[in-house]
């Protein structure tokens, strides 16, 4: 269980930049608002469902969010339970990194390989990455080592 709680706001917004068209366009408040409003019957306008996602507003009714899962294709619980909404999370900032063609393109010629494989890969990613922080943090400091 993580000690960072996502809020109400920056869950929403998450569905909106993971979940998309199969173009890969996002939805428009305008049209998950409408889908809502036809889900629950009740009033849900484009402008009320920017307030949820800029924390604006941060107590919507049970079914509002109900219908907000339904349209994303998520449980309910992704909005009201931490533990359950965490774990959805990572699995939705998962799904944003594959969106990246190369980082698809990496993860699909990965599936064949052995654990042996996927271990020396993993191994080479963990360097690269420690390479690529230690320059990016030189580069934040000056020549005689002071932070810019």
């Amino acid at each position: 269980m993580s000690d960072e709680r996502t809020s109400l706001a920056e869950k929403i917004d998450k569905l909106f930049q993971v979940v998309r068209r199969s173009t890969g366009d996002a939805y428009s408040n305008e049209e998950v608002a409408a889908a809502c409003r036809e889900a629950t019957g009740e009033s849900f306008s484009a402008t009320y469902l920017w307030q949820l996602r800029t924390g604006r507003r941060d107590n919507p009714t049970k079914r509002h969010l109900e219908a907000l899962a339904g349209f994303f294709d998520v449980p309910p619980a992704y909005f009201f339970d931490n533990d359950q909404g965490d774990q959805l999370q990572t699995e939705l900032e998962l799904l944003g990194a594959l969106r990246n063609a190369d980082i698809r393109q990496v993860a699909l010629r990965a599936v064949n390989l052995s654990a042996d494989g996927l271990g020396t890969i993993s191994d080479m990613i963990d360097a690269i990455a420690r390479r690529e922080a230690l320059r990016e943090s030189a580069q934040d400091q000056g020549p005689n080592g002071a932070k810019r």
